[in-house]
């Protein structure tokens, strides 16, 4: 990161993308020297789901373990107690998701007026969730002069439109291809009927070289079921998914980590923020509905100069999702099951617009919320009146569309 300059960053994921703001931020704020007041945080990363927000942190503490830098998390899904408790003291840096960062603040627990440096990460899954409504308005308490980061792995017209209201003359830094899966992941689709798709997926686990795998689904009911045929084949499965408790993702991903479990079943909450190694297989049980997901799920295997594996199941209702993905990667898969992929000579052109289906499974209160204002007039850091977006959230969240995990079952991101 510039010292003191908005910027707006693009990485394919697995690439460090965390170490990348994170070693700066600890940089400055060792060089400055202060110590944060009482509710207030000095930097502050937001992240659009727990598990993120849990490996950002886990980032900052084995960076900063020689540093004498305090940090705190601030996520839905847990007890707000310990939470207000260390904001009390103050941190240097604080990691949140944006619906429990805007309850403390609206609590008075915490205040952003020192808040010097901002980062947002996987600014487009932020977009795909609805989080930006939320977004404005934590801007809107920033003080006047602060630096903002705002880093993803792909850069949709929107997000573009994004940067252009948040960040000023920012520097533009791209360490890889936007949207484009790194080319030490053996792609492949299989096209079977969706009542062959659970023979299929117990065929790709007995393969002799999978050590490890995550299974996408788009539902979470479907994710529940898919893993309960994996433990009935006789092979140790666990199910993430929104509605899930924390607890019970964190042991989930704890047994996956550990290789107490060898299949992962998942929908699109873990498609990022999940950075395990050593795993050797994803498999798309479902293609997703947002072709960017794709380069997501697949970004999960073949980290760190890793190679990997990664098939796709393709019932003939998904072929107009799965043209939608050649068309983003640039590639054209043949027809012939698992056979490598070919150049798509119509892969440049535009994505068809009138596939954007809604999401079915995220951890937002809605499936297909745009950003406030995406390009309408510059918000440029504090002051102005809130943009209310026409196509937020609907029902009981339309007050507090980031996060929904701070209502109801408090289940979500």
């Amino acid at each position: 990161m510039c010292a003191g300059q908005d910027i707006l960053g693009t990485a394919q994921t697995g690439t460090g993308k965390t170490a990348a703001f994170v070693l700066p931020i600890l940089d400055t704020l060792a060089r400055e020297r202060g110590r944060p007041q009482p509710k207030t945080c000095r930097a502050l990363i937001l992240a659009p789901t727990r598990e993120l927000a849990s490996q950002i942190a886990d980032n900052v503490k084995a960076y900063g373990r020689h540093m004498r830098l305090s940090f705190g998390v601030v996520v839905g899904g847990v007890k707000p107690g310990p939470q207000i408790r260390t904001l009390s003291r103050g941190v240097d840096i604080l990691i949140a998701t944006p619906g429990r960062l805007e309850d403390h603040m609206g609590s008075g627990a915490l205040s952003l007026a020192a808040t010097k440096t901002v980062v947002l990460d996987e600014a487009d899954q932020m977009l795909d969730l609805g989080f930006f409504p939320a977004i404005r308005r934590i801007f809107r308490s920033l003080p006047r002069e602060h630096q903002t980061a705002l880093l993803s792995a792909t850069m949709p017209k929107e997000i573009r439109g994004l940067a252009n209201d948040l960040l000023t003359n920012p520097a533009e830094i791209a360490v890889a291809p936007v949207s484009r899966p790194i080319e030490a992941i053996d792609q492949s689709v299989r096209h079977v009927d969706q009542s062959a798709k659970r023979d299929a997926l117990l065929e790709i686990l007995k393969a002799p070289d999978l050590s490890s795998a995550i299974v996408f689904t788009r539902t979470k009911r479907g994710a529940d079921k898919v893993a309960k045929q994996i433990e009935a084949a006789g092979h140790e499965a666990a199910a993430i998914h929104g509605n899930k408790s924390q607890g019970q993702r964190q042991r989930a991903l704890d047994s996956f980590r550990a290789g107490r479990v060898m299949v992962l079943v998942a929908t699109d909450i873990a498609a990022r923020g999940i950075d395990i190694d050593g795993v050797s297989h994803v498999v798309n049980y479902e293609l997703p509905n947002v072709p960017e997901a794709y380069v997501h799920r697949i970004g999960r295997t073949a980290r760190a100069g890793r190679s990997g594996v990664a098939i796709s199941l393709c019932d003939p209702s998904e072929r107009g999702l799965l043209k939608d993905i050649e068309k983003l990667i640039g590639r054209r898969f043949t027809a012939d099951g698992t056979v490598p992929m070919e150049p798509a000579r119509a892969a440049d052109g535009p994505r068809n617009p009138r596939r954007r289906p809604r999401r079915r499974d995220t951890d937002a209160p809605t499936a297909n919320a745009k950003p406030a204002n995406a390009a309408g007039p510059r918000n440029r850091r504090a002051g102005g009146p809130p943009q209310r977006s026409k196509t937020g959230p609907s029902g009981a969240h339309r007050g507090r569309p980031g996060e929904p995990q701070n209502r109801a079952a408090q289940q979500q991101a």
